[in-house]
């Protein structure tokens, strides 16, 4: 697990280096403090040599302002070195998701990606900046003042014979208890986050239910399971503390017990006391501050495996095949014995052994039920699913030999679920071009019927969308994407029922203007309305994830009884909505 965080630490292993170094001075200029203190009771004030006290004392000062130095050095060191770590992490991390497939991400679930990226390397990020700091302290300080300490009496140290040991058994017990309770907890944080991001995303739908109070048991639910789990993971790290404390002021008692009766006795002087007392209070604090890392690392742990798994899934969907010299010179489609599902586990085919061929620049108009493999069908072209049987074919190749971006750059998809993101409507479209001028930006919301609203928004392109394209509405947000993906230029075009929010009229007349400006580009309509898909080329009806019948719209009425119904229907309900 470290072979695979360390690349990402590698940039700042200087910086590391130098923490680490500071650090570990520091330590020893503290511990060496106390022993100029025990020669200037010894010495000085036995003695009552003034100019020894003050040479001594200015000793002290000047120890103590350089282990301050070496300490302020040590957390400068650490901080810049744990940002820059955890800044690394976090991007390579966000760039691998970028790869993942669909499935890779439903593996996760978007609320556990999100707390990998957050929670998770916050948490790395933090034991890398404390570990600089203590790792090195707290073992400087333990080993240097108990070698001080045995000097000073021998006798004395054996106290620590009874303090180590348990000392180390209260922190392995703990450690063995918290260790499950820390991975268990971050999957609890995953939970809560899921719930946040459904509630926040489909907030619209929450209120025209009126569900706010189911959705607040709902959280309130995860909250709870949240707390109870930190309350027994911080519960039992929390034990370590007073028993810890128990042990070490048992140590202090036993050390005043028998340092007392040999001061009393002349075999160890008053000085030589008080210094010890100062070493095995550092030498119990570094013992405390050992256990508190231990503790920090089990949870970091945890939290390493979840960001690991991460970086080592392999995305479903890659370039291995690919050839970087493959161009699509033609928007031609082919499907041969296609067969598709979403997991190989799954025993239900959402596809089954589709034939087709929709010729380059044609326009073809897909049909069909809910659950008939519509989506699916368009979704294997631009490789966002990869089909498990079969081969889909763009421009006479195979989609693998391409590289996915140039044949997702290639292929323009409006999904079902429009998308647009927070910022300004000529940043939304420039997402299809980023070079686009004035006049293809003005061009593109012409074509898809958006120029209508656009001339009365005072600000025009430059009008702010909000978060998701909340300043529009449904019509107007499926028109700008279609404005988007217009200005991309594809070979491909495909329309996931994406003009379902916009009136009959509208519907027509961004079709007709596909037709003319976009005559060389395979244009692929899926629709609820026959009226949106029955001047195509070609119509094909799904059902069942299959092709039931293609042909065009006069072929089709006379020999397909699913298109037929599905025509009769919808002219029977606009002329008795007439």
């Amino acid at each position: 697990m470290m072979k695979k965080l360390w690349p990402y630490a590698r940039p700042y292993g200087g910086l590391i280096a130098l923490g680490v170094v500071c650090s570990g001075a520091e330590a020893v200029f503290e511990l060496l403090i106390p022993l100029v203190m025990s020669d200037i009771v010894d010495v000085g004030i036995a003695g009552g040599d003034v100019d020894y006290i003050l040479k001594k004392g200015g000793l002290m000062v000047l120890m103590a302002l350089v282990s301050l130095c070496f300490g302020l050095g040590s957390a400068a060191f650490s901080a810049r070195a744990g940002q820059g770590f955890g800044a690394n992490l976090r991007g390579a991390e966000y760039d691998h998701i970028q790869e993942f497939a669909f499935s890779n991400i439903e593996r996760f679930s978007t609320a556990s990606l999100v707390t990998r990226l957050t929670n998770d390397v916050n948490n790395l990020q933090m034991t890398l900046m404390m570990g600089m700091r203590l790792l090195v302290r707290a073992p400087v300080m333990l080993v240097s003042a108990l070698i001080l300490s045995i000097r000073i009496s021998r006798q004395l140290s054996s106290v620590f014979l009874v303090a180590l040991p348990l000392l180390i058994v209260v922190v392995a017990l703990i450690l063995n208890r918290v260790g499950p309770m820390f991975r268990a907890l971050q999957e609890k944080t995953d939970a809560l986050n899921l719930v946040v991001q459904e509630n926040l995303t489909g907030i619209r739908v929450v209120k025209s239910f009126v569900r706010e109070d189911y959705e607040q048991e709902k959280f309130a639910k995860r909250s709870r399971d949240l707390k109870e789990t930190s309350q027994r993971a911080f519960g039992a790290v929390v034990m370590n503390m007073p028993i810890m404390m128990l042990i070490i002021n048992g140590t202090i008692i036993a050390v005043m017990w028998f340092g007392g009766r040999m001061v009393n006795a002349g075999t160890l002087e008053t000085g030589k006391l008080m210094t010890y007392f100062t070493y095995i209070t550092q030498i119990m604090i570094s013992l405390m501050m050992v256990s508190m890392i231990f503790m920090m690392l089990t949870r970091s742990v945890a939290c390493a495996k979840r960001v690991v798994e991460v970086l080592e899934e392999r995305p479903a969907i890659t370039d291995e095949k690919a050839r970087e010299d493959a161009r699509v010179e033609e928007g031609s489609v082919d499907f041969d014995h296609v067969s598709f599902k979403y997991s190989a586990e799954s025993p239900e085919w959402i596809l089954r052994d589709v034939n087709l061929h929709i010729p380059s620049g044609a326009t073809v108009g897909i049909l069909g039920g809910t659950g008939s493999g519509k989506t699916s069908l368009v979704s294997l072209i631009p490789r966002l699913y990869e089909a498990n049987e079969g081969t889909v074919r763009v421009g006479g190749r195979p989609v693998e030999e391409y590289t996915m971006e140039h044949l997702r750059q290639s292929v323009s998809v409006v999904l079902q679920k429009n998308t647009l993101f927070s910022g300004t409507i000529r940043e939304n479209l420039l997402w299809g071009d980023e070079g686009a001028t004035e006049e293809e930006l003005w061009s593109a919301c012409r074509a898809a019927c958006a120029d209508e609203f656009l001339e009365r928004m005072p600000k025009g392109l430059d009008t702010d969308l909000g978060q998701g394209g909340v300043n529009v509405s449904g019509g107007q947000k499926q028109r700008l994407c279609i404005a988007r993906a217009i200005l991309k230029k594809p070979r491909i075009l495909i329309l996931d029922d994406s003009t379902s929010a916009v009136d009959t009229a509208t519907d027509a007349r961004i079709r007709q203007a596909l037709r003319t400006r976009m005559k060389d580009t395979t244009k692929i309509i899926i629709a609820q309305r026959v009226t949106s898909v029955m001047d195509a080329d070609l119509i094909l009806v799904m059902d069942g994830g299959r092709v039931a019948a293609q042909g065009t719209h006069k072929e089709l009425m006379e020999h397909c009884d699913i298109y037929r119904e599905v025509y009769t229907s919808q002219q029977e309900g606009v002329s008795l909505g007439g």
